[in-house]
C-alpha cells in the first residue's frame, strides 16, 4: 500500500468554508483527534447551532473514518485532509474556524477558539481572541484544576519527575508550605518550582527549559481553571474519548468525565516516556511500546530526546516529531511507503500506520 495523505495543500480560505456552510441544510464536521481541531469543530458547531443549521460533529483518529450517523449535504474535514467537501486545514485550525464564523455573521466562541490555538502552541494566531474572551494572564502554571498536586501530576504540557506521580507532586508542593488560599505570590513560587525542577532534572534536554515556558503564566478563563488547562483537556479527550471530546467542545456538562480522560491520558503518556524501550541513532530517538504515541512523541521531543527527531511506536502506530525545524512528513511518508504502510502529516509532525516496526525504523533512518 502506498503512503497516503501528505498534506501539501494550504488551509482552505475561511471565506470558502463560510460560503459552503451558509448554503448547507445539514453539515457534518469531522475533526482530527487533537485539541486544536476539536476546538475548531466546536467553534463551527456552535455557530451552526446559533444559525439553526442541523449538524453532526465527530472525531476521527489517524487512519480511521469517523462513524457516519446520517448523510449530510456538506462534510467539512477539520484539521486534516480526509474525504470531505470542504476542509479547515493548517495550524491552528481554530484560527480558520474563528474567521469562518465571523464570515457567517456569527460571534465566534473566542474562549474555545483561543484554547484551540493554545493547544496548537500558537496562541497569537487569533490576535483579537484574548480581549473578546476576556482572559488575562496570571502567575502560575497552566492546569485545568484548582488542586495543584492533581494539576502538576496530570498536565501534558510538561514532563518532569513529578508528572504522572501525584504523590511526588504533592511532596514537591509541600516543601513550598502554601497557604489554604493560594495567592499570586504562591502561584509564582509554584511556577518557579516547575521551571527549576525541569531545569534540574538530569534526564532533561536543553530544549526542556524552553518547552516548559508553555505551561507558565497561563491565561485565566473558560470552563477550567486556566485556558492552557482547557487546551490540555481538549487535546487529551480528543485522543482518548471522542464522544466526551465532542460533548466538551459543544459546551456539554461533561467536566468530570473529561478530567478523568485527561488524567488517564497523562498517566499513560508520562509512564511511557519513562518506561519505553529507548534507542538512539544519528538524528533519531526511538521509543517503543510508547502509547499514546502522539503525546509521547511530543513530550519526549520537548523534554527528553537527545536527537532532533523523535519516533514513538506502539501497536502498529508511529508518531514522529522534530525540534530542529525540519519537515519530517516526506521522510515519514517515504518510510511508510517502503514498508507498505500509510502516513499523514505536515511540517514538524507526522503519523504512520505500519506492520513491521523494525523495518519502519530502518526506512525512516534512511529517509532522514
Amino acid at each position: 500500500m502506498s503512503a497516503a495523505g501528505r498534506d501539501h495543500a494550504s488551509a482552505t480560505a475561511a471565506s470558502d468554508v463560510a460560503a459552503a456552510v451558509r448554503e448547507a441544510d445539514f453539515v457534518r464536521l469531522v475533526a482530527r483527534a487533537d485539541g486544536d481541531a476539536l476546538a475548531a469543530a466546536g467553534v463551527l458547531a456552535r455557530a451552526l447551532d446559533a444559525r439553526g443549521t442541523p449538524f453532526q460533529a465527530t472525531v476521527a483518529r489517524p487512519f480511521e473514518d469517523a462513524d457516519r450517523g446520517t448523510d449530510a449535504d456538506l462534510t467539512v474535514a477539520v484539521g486534516h485532509g480526509g474525504p470531505a467537501d470542504e476542509s479547515v486545514r493548517g495550524r491552528p485550525a481554530s484560527a480558520t474556524a474563528f474567521k469562518a464564523v465571523q464570515e457567517l455573521g456569527v460571534e465566534p466562541d473566542a474562549t474555545l477558539a483561543l484554547a484551540g490555538a493554545v493547544a496548537a502552541d500558537d496562541p497569537g494566531a487569533i490576535p483579537s481572541a484574548p480581549e473578546r474572551a476576556g482572559v488575562e494572564r496570571r502567575p502560575g502554571v497552566a492546569v485545568p484544576v484548582a488542586d495543584l498536586a492533581d494539576g502538576l501530576a496530570h498536565t501534558t504540557l510538561v514532563h518532569a519527575p513529578f508528572t504522572g506521580e501525584e504523590g511526588r507532586a504533592a511532596d514537591a508542593l509541600a516543601d513550598l508550605d502554601l497557604g489554604d488560599a493560594v495567592d499570586e505570590e504562591d502561584r509564582r513560587r509554584v511556577a518557579s518550582l516547575v521551571a527549576l525542577t525541569v531545569a534540574g532534572d538530569p534526564g532533561a534536554t536543553e530544549r526542556a527549559t524552553e518547552a516548559v515556558e508553555r505551561a507558565l503564566r497561563p491565561r485565566v478563563g473558560g470552563p477550567f481553571e486556566t485556558l492552557g488547562g482547557y487546551a490540555d483537556v481538549l487535546d487529551a479527550t480528543a485522543r482518548e474519548r471522542s464522544g466526551i471530546a465532542v460533548a466538551l467542545a459543544l459546551g456539554g456538562d461533561v467536566r468530570e468525565a473529561a478530567l478523568s480522560a485527561w488524567r488517564d491520558h497523562a498517566d499513560r503518556a508520562h509512564a511511557a516516556v519513562r518506561g519505553a524501550d529507548a534507542s538512539r541513532y544519528e538524528d533519531l530517538s526511538v521509543l517503543r511500546d510508547a502509547a499514546p504515541v502522539g503525546t509521547v512523541a511530543r513530550l519526549a521531543a520537548d523534554f527528553r530526546s537527545p536527537e532532533p527527531v523523535t519516533l514513538a511506536l506502539a501497536g502498529g502506530e508511529a508518531a514522529v516529531r522534530s525540534t530542529d525545524g525540519r519537515d519530517v512528513a516526506d521522510a515519514v511518508a517515504a518510510a511508510a511507503n517502503a514498508v507498505n504502510g500509510e502516513a499523514v502529516g505536515r511540517g514538524d509532525r507526522a503519523r504512520a500506520r505500519i506492520d513491521d516496526a523494525d523495518a519502519f525504523v530502518a526506512a525512516l533512518r534512511e529517509a532522514l
